[in-house]
């Protein structure tokens, strides 16, 4: 092992477990731990690397790497999130944790990349998830997950990303036609376009407004898909 709880695997292992996880995950993908150690078994060493090299390149990432902050309940100061003016960064992410029923601290600890460095990447990258939610206003139903994930891979290149939008085929005929139209072309244009979000430094953008830090990384918020959602459920009953 090369870092606490670090897991040495064998390329047969590491394959093994990717594919084992990676099917398991499409059929059930609520299930955090499997997507997880999919993430992890794809990941290296190309991909991680490539992540870990764009913050090389950046400042802030330079010092995000240096510093290793973590995103916890604690480390955040939620009830101070919560007292924060309402446009926000963090009082933005604490309102969609709230609206969601979602918490920071239940991120699982990376064991399976052998690089301790990239290990804090592909762990800065998990515990940043939320925040990617709250920028886009997506939320954690399936077909916001899709989204997300679009967006994701479009910017990161994490192989889990963009195999997890294969997810859109177990999706109902009107979400599926909603995302080729709408959140697909979405998710891909701003994906690409946009800043490395692996480089934001939020711990300090809590007080920022959050229009002004999606202009800065060049991200455009999508149609609201949780009110579409309520709309089409009202107009049904």
């Amino acid at each position: 092992p090369t870092y606490e709880g670090h897991v040495p695997l064998t390329s047969i292992e590491r394959t093994a477990l990717a594919v084992g996880s990676g099917v398991m995950a499409y059929f059930n993908p609520r299930r955090a731990d499997l997507i997880a150690l999919f993430g992890e078994t794809t990941a290296q060493p190309f991909f991680i690397n490539r992540l870990r090299n764009a913050m090389l390149k950046s400042p802030t990432g330079r010092r995000i790497l240096r510093d290793r902050p973590r995103i916890t309940s604690t480390s955040l100061s939620l009830p101070y999130l919560a007292s924060l003016p309402t446009n926000t960064v963090g009082h933005t992410y604490y309102e969609w944790l709230e609206r969601e029923k979602v918490s920071p601290d239940t991120r699982s600890a990376v064991r399976y990349i052998d690089d301790e460095e990239c290990a804090y990447v592909m762990q800065r990258y998990r515990e940043s998830h939320d925040f990617y939610h709250a920028l886009t206003g997506l939320p954690t139903v399936r077909e916001g997950e899709v989204a997300l994930k679009c967006f994701e891979f479009a910017n990161t290149g994490l192989p889990m990303t963009g195999l997890s939008v294969f997810n859109v085929f177990t999706l109902k005929a009107q979400e599926r036609e909603r995302f080729w139209g709408t959140y697909g072309p979405w998710a891909v244009r701003n994906g690409a376009c946009s800043d490395d979000v692996i480089n934001v430094y939020w711990e300090e953008e809590m007080e920022t407004d959050v229009d002004e830090l999606r202009t800065r990384l060049g991200i455009e918020k999508p149609p609201d898909l949780r009110d579409i959602r309520k709309q089409e459920r009202e107009k049904r009953k």
